[in-house]
Order: structure tokens, then sequence, then C-alpha cells
């Protein structure tokens, strides 16, 4: 590995076998640096499965929001508090609740603000939220890419298969889509990881439960629903009909184009402040 030449000319008092062993001794640093981020990259490909597991059966549009939520860590347990105190309020009460609070986090945590079961998953595996933001900022092919493996395996063992919630779907370049069969009625998926992507034991097959129903109406097209989800060959992830592209370069500056206008927000309902939560800054 070659070490650049202003390291030995800031020394200029070593002898020249010091600034040789000095040399090498960066250069060996080095590389064991770069076989140390090697080895943790590989780790974290191994562990794929793991991170996507729980949510691979979701809707693509659900699961689309809480891979872009998850790159925003640091947000998910403020938006957690906020969903359970107010997890009374549905529809376009919510929405309107959301915009007359002018909460300061991004659209895809704020599409997540009706399913507070989501955020609260989220929120209470603070390591696991971290690790999957991490793996779709830097290697969200491979994330997508393991999500269809263990769909076709869920739908492989007879776990995967439409129901009044959710049709599903195998398209022509061999992938599988999950949509609901509203789509302004989102249930989301309950199941055991470790049932559903393994051989049933002796032909026994579990059922997969739902939560209770979410009503996703227009009025949340501006936090980008509606024409989401994923172009799946292309390995791309859809908000609002435009590639989703943040990625860890640019995590600091990106900005998705959400399309959908802004609905104005009706006169605010006092009432919910009956449910004291806890407050966020804006």
């Amino acid at each position: 590995m070659r070490i650049p030449i202003s390291v030995t000319r800031q020394i200029p008092e070593l002898s020249s076998g010091r600034t040789i062993r000095l040399a090498g001794s960066l250069a060996l640093a080095l590389i064991f640096a770069s076989l140390a981020a090697f080895a943790q990259a590989s780790v974290s490909a191994t562990e794929l499965d793991g991170l996507v597991a729980r949510i691979a059966l979701y809707p693509d549009a659900l699961i689309a929001q809480v891979l872009s939520a998850s790159t925003y860590p640091e947000q998910i347990e403020e938006a957690a508090a906020w969903a359970d105190g107010h997890s009374y309020l549905k529809g376009d009460a919510l929405a309107d609740a959301i915009n007359a609070d002018n909460l300061p986090w991004d659209p895809s945590v704020l599409s997540l603000l009706p399913f507070p079961s989501i955020l609260g998953a989220m929120a209470s595996d603070e390591e696991w939220t971290r690790q999957l933001g991490a793996s779709v900022l830097d290697e969200r092919p491979a994330v997508l890419t393991e999500i269809q493996k263990l769909r076709h395996r869920a739908n492989q063992f007879g776990y995967l298969r439409d129901g009044p919630q959710y049709r599903v779907v195998l398209t022509a370049a061999g992938d599988i889509t999950i949509m609901p069969v509203d789509p302004e009625r989102y249930y989301v998926p309950v199941y055991d990881p470790d049932i559903v992507f393994a051989q049933p034991r002796d032909g026994f097959v579990a059922g997969i439960s739902f939560g209770p129903l979410v009503r996703i109406g227009t009025i949340f097209e501006q936090w980008g629903w509606r024409r989401s989800g994923f172009d799946w060959p292309a390995h791309t992830l859809l908000l609002a009909g435009s590639p989703w592209l943040r990625t860890r370069g640019n995590s600091k500056t990106y900005r998705h184009p959400y399309q959908a206008r802004k609905a104005p927000a009706a006169p605010r309902v006092e009432r919910h402040e009956l449910h004291p939560t806890k407050r966020t800054r804006p």
C-alpha cells in the first residue's frame, strides 16, 4: 500500500531506518483497517436475512415506507411517542393533527404515523432500526434481493397467499409483489419469521394474522403514499411515483421530491389534547 510522501517529510529528525519503520507501521495499520471494514461489510451481508425477515411480507408500499424511514433512526423514538399518544385519531383527523402540529420529521417517518405498532417496534429495537437503515443506505439492491428471496421461500412453503387483506402476484420477471386489495385499506401482517420462512413440519402450515385496519386516504399522499413500492427488476425503491435515491453519500442533503400537493389542514379538533403525549419541538 502506498504511503503519501508527506508523512515522512513531516518528521525530518528521524533517521531513515526509523522513517521506514514508521511508514511500514502506518501501512500495516491501513491494511488492518481495510480488512476490518471488509469484514464488517461481509457480516452485514450475512445478516440481511435477519434484518428484513420481520417486514418482508408487508405490502410493497408499506415496506417501502419502513425502509426509507429506517434511515432516519434519530427521529423514530419521538415519532413513535406521538403516534402512540394520537392512536385514537384515524384518517383525515389524524392527517389534520399531523399538519397542525407541524411535526419536524422526514415525510417517510410521518408516513408511518398511522401505524403506531410499526413505529413502536422500530423504537423499541433501536439497534435493528439503525442496522436496517444503514443497509438501505449502503446496499439497497442486496436488501431488496433478500426481501424477494424470503417472499419466494414463504410462497414455496404455502404461507404467502391471497386473502381478503392483500393480493400476492408473481410478475413476468419472477418477482413477488404484495398489494392491498383496496389501496386505501392496509393491514399489517403479523407472523413469526422462524415459522413462515422454514419448511413446515408434518405438512402443517400456520396462517398469517393481521393487525387492525388502517385507512390511508388521499390526504396521506403528501407523505409519499400512492404510487409507492418498488421497481423490483431495477432494485429501485419508489415513493410518490419517483425513485427514492438517498444514500450514505448524500444522506445529509437529499430531499425526496414528494409530488403530491399538501392538503390544507382542517380546524384543529382540541379533544385530541385530552391524551397528553411527549411534545416535540418544531
